[in-house]
């Protein structure tokens, strides 16, 4: 499966569009796109997953690593427009607790 990703530069965050299935195959590609911008750690990040059908630990991995790499600079990582069935995989991991995870697609 493709894994579709779209990129805006806001002025205080980056806004990550992703779409498709985040699986042990498909995080690499979404990696390449976090890695520097959680690096750089100028901005929050925020990723929409409103068009991700499936996700596996993988991609929780990938968030939680990005999550650490943001505190450092004092940045934050939101997680939006997650469906159902991908905000129990963050609750039942207890992550929802520790990141900002949102149905909707904007920030509370």
């Amino acid at each position: 499966m493709n894994l579709n990703i779209e990129t805006v530069t806001h002025g205080t965050y980056y806004e990550v569009k992703v779409g498709g299935e985040l699986d042990v195959y498909t995080v690499p590609e979404l990696e390449d796109v976090l890695v520097p911008m959680r690096q750089e750690g100028t901005k929050d990040i925020h990723v929409n997953l409103e068009n991700v059908s499936y996700m596996d630990s993988t991609g929780l991995g990938l968030f939680v690593g990005t999550l650490k790499a943001l505190n450092q600079h004092d940045k934050q990582l939101y997680i939006l427009g997650v469906s159902d069935r991908i905000s129990r995989l963050f609750d039942i991991t207890g992550l929802k607790d520790l990141m900002h995870v949102n149905e909707g697609t904007e920030v509370e």
